[in-house]
C-alpha cells in the first residue's frame, strides 16, 4: 500500500484539467490510487502493468491448479513415457513426423 500512498492522485485533479498530466505519470508510475472525497474511489493502471497483473494472476491460477492436482494425485495412476509408449505400441519413429509435440 505504500506503493499507491506515493502514486495518490485528487478526483478534483481531473476536474481542474490535469487529467493528461496524471495519465503521463501513471504511464511512468504504473499506477495510481484515485481519491474521491479522501476515499479511494479507483486505481488507474498503465496497460502495460494491467497486462502484467492479469498474466501474474494467470501464473498463480495455474501454479494454485497444479499444486491442488499434486495434491490429490493417484499415484497409481501415473506412467513413465517408456510406459505410455508400451501400452500404446509407439516408439521414435512416430515423434519424428511431427514437427512439434506440445504437452500441457
Amino acid at each position: 500500500m505504500t506503493y499507491l500512498r506515493k502514486n495518490l492522485v485528487s478526483f478534483s485533479d481531473f476536474n481542474k484539467g490535469q487529467a493528461e498530466e496524471i495519465f503521463r505519470s501513471v504511464k511512468k508510475t504504473g499506477a495510481k490510487l484515485v481519491i474521491k472525497n479522501n476515499v479511494p474511489e479507483c486505481v488507474l493502471l498503465s496497460p502495460e502493468e494491467y497486462v502484467r497483473i492479469c498474466e501474474d494472476m494467470e501464473d498463480l491460477h495455474l501454479l494454485l491448479e497444479a499444486s491442488e492436482r499434486t495434491i490429490n494425485i493417484d499415484k497409481n495412476g501415473i506412467y513413465t513415457q517408456d510406459e505410455v509408449d508400451r501400452i500404446f505400441i509407439t516408439d521414435e519413429e512416430d515423434y519424428q513426423d511431427s514437427d512439434e509435440i506440445e504437452i500441457e
